[in-house]
Formats: C-alpha cells, sequence, structure tokens
C-alpha cells in the first residue's frame, strides 16, 4: 500500500492505493511546518490519521506547504518517524503536487490559491521557476488569507458599504470577536483571515464584495503570474479553494489578460492519486 498525502495550511487529503488498486480516503487537518513544532505534527498523524488507515503504507508520498527548505522537511519526515517507523516517507513541496495533478506530464504553469498562494513553471518533468509567494504578510497575493486581509482592513477602517457591514456583524459580532487579537496574538492568523472567504462567497452580489477579489486577482496576475516567461503562450492550471469557488472572477481576469486557463479544481489529490497510479503501472 502507499500513502499520497496533500497538505495545506489548513487540511490535508490523504488517499491510499493498495496492492489490488483500491483507493481509500482520509482527511486530517492541515501540516505546515512553518507554523507547527514536530510534535504537533506527530501529534496530528497519531491522534488523526493513523486511525483512519487500514495497516502501515510501505511508501508515502507527502506533498506539503512549506516543504521547500531542508529544515523544514526534516522536520516532517522527524514527525513521521514514530507512528510510521516501517514506511519509506517522500517529501515534496504542495507546489510540485498541484504540478504533477494538474499539467502530468505536460509545460505548464501550475497554482495554487487556497488559504495563501504559490505557482511555478514546470517543464513537464521537474519545477523550473517559482517566483516566491512570500507569506501572507509580504505576498500570498490571490489567496483566501489576502482576501480576507483586505476585507477585515476595509470594515475596521468602516470603509465598507452599510448592508455589507449588517450582513457581516450578524455573522462575527464585533462584542464576540476581537479581530486585531486574533490576527496578531493567536496562532493561525492566517487561517483566520482565510476565514472570512466563505462569508465573501456568500455576497458575491454585492459589487463591493466582487470589486474586492477581483483586485485581488489581478494583483496575483499582475504581480505573479505575468512574470513568468512565456505565460501566454503556456497552459494555466489552478488548484485550491479559492480559484475553485471564485472560478468566473478568476477566468473574467484571466481572458482580460490574454491567458489561457485550463484546470481550476479544489484540490489536487484526485490528479496526484491518478499521476501515482500511472507510475506504478510504469513499474509492473
Amino acid at each position: 500500500m502507499i500513502l499520497i498525502a496533500d497538505s495545506g495550511s489548513t487540511k490535508t487529503d490523504w488517499r491510499t492505493i493498495d496492492q489490488q488498486g483500491r483507493i481509500n480516503q482520509a482527511k486530517t487537518v492541515g501540516i505546515n511546518p512553518y507554523f507547527q513544532s514536530e510534535e504537533e505534527i506527530r501529534e496530528i498523524l497519531t491522534r488523526e490519521l493513523l486511525p483512519q488507515l487500514e495497516g502501515q503504507p510501505k511508501q508515502t508520498f507527502f506533498y506539503g506547504a512549506g516543504c521547500k527548505q531542508e529544515d523544514k522537511i526534516k522536520k516532517v519526515r522527524d514527525a513521521f518517524k514514530k507512528p510510521f517507523s516501517n514506511t519509506e516517507i517522500l517529501i515534496e513541496n504542495d507546489l510540485l503536487g498541484v504540478a504533477r495533478a494538474l499539467c502530468g506530464h505536460e509545460e505548464g504553469i501550475a497554482c495554487i490559491l487556497g488559504t495563501g498562494s504559490n505557482s511555478c513553471y514546470y517543464d513537464g518533468k521537474e519545477i523550473q521557476k517559482n517566483i516566491p509567494p512570500l507569506g501572507f504578510i509580504l505576498g500570498d497575493e490571490g489567496s483566501g488569507t489576502s482576501i480576507g486581509k483586505r476585507f477585515l482592513k476595509s470594515y475596521l477602517r468602516e470603509q465598507i458599504p452599510t448592508s455589507l457591514r449588517e450582513r457581516f456583524e450578524n455573522r462575527f459580532p464585533p462584542a464576540s470577536t476581537d479581530f486585531l487579537d486574533k490576527v496578531y496574538q493567536q496562532p493561525f492568523p492566517n487561517r483566520f483571515l482565510a476565514s472570512f472567504a466563505k462569508f465573501l462567497f456568500q455576497n458575491l452580489k454585492d459589487p463591493f464584495v466582487y470589486r474586492l477579489v477581483y483586485e485581488n486577482f489581478l494583483q496575483f496576475f499582475e504581480e505573479v503570474l505575468m512574470n513568468y516567461p512565456n505565460y501566454s503562450k503556456l497552459k494555466v492550471h489552478f488548484s485550491g479553494s479559492i480559484a475553485f469557488y471564485f472560478a468566473n472572477i478568476l477566468r473574467q481576469v484571466a481572458n482580460e489578460k490574454g491567458i489561457h486557463v485550463r484546470n481550476i479544481v479544489e484540490g489536487p489529490i484526485a490528479g496526484l492519486t491518478l499521476y501515482h497510479q500511472k507510475e506504478i503501472n510504469k513499474k509492473n
């Protein structure tokens, strides 16, 4: 049995493929070594993942947010050692997972627009160029965190329409939520900011919300995607909840910029599972 994971800051999707080719799925909270200790990651694996599995896999392919620098990769690998003592652990950045899932063995640009954002030029085998996303403080344009940050800033400065403010305060009563404490003092401020995306999607007919989302995607295209060589000649693919649920606005911005968007999926785990099935079949 092999185990495949697509892990972001908010959630992790898992799939197993057994010797008969049968596929099973599992879900846990997100794993990101930038925000979690080795012990916290191990706790997620032990308490949340292991009870959902039927035995230990021979190989694990873990594609995770934050798994680019060697010290972060080591943290995740060490967290796996005790609960998965007899498993070969292969750890890659979540961006390579998205590229493999959406592009397969074809050249293209693969993008993630979820809690955070990322992108790369993929030559059909490996990532050849990555414009750094810089995290939610300096970058992450196009992400749920970026949208949430822009909206919360406008709300706190009383720059949003009265009707929208009333709907927001019915959902998030000011007396019960210290927004600045959540952002500056509590863990996972990126998840907190991105949590407003659901409210914004439900109010997308409001011109203020529509414009906010539009400008957020426009910033991603202009500051990130359009800095890749030959971007207008390549197929561009997107994965992530923000890309998926706001796909109409995303495609509108792409069309205005002359960019060919092909696949937009909520998550890459299905494509990753297919990719690894094909790799298994090649070896057999």
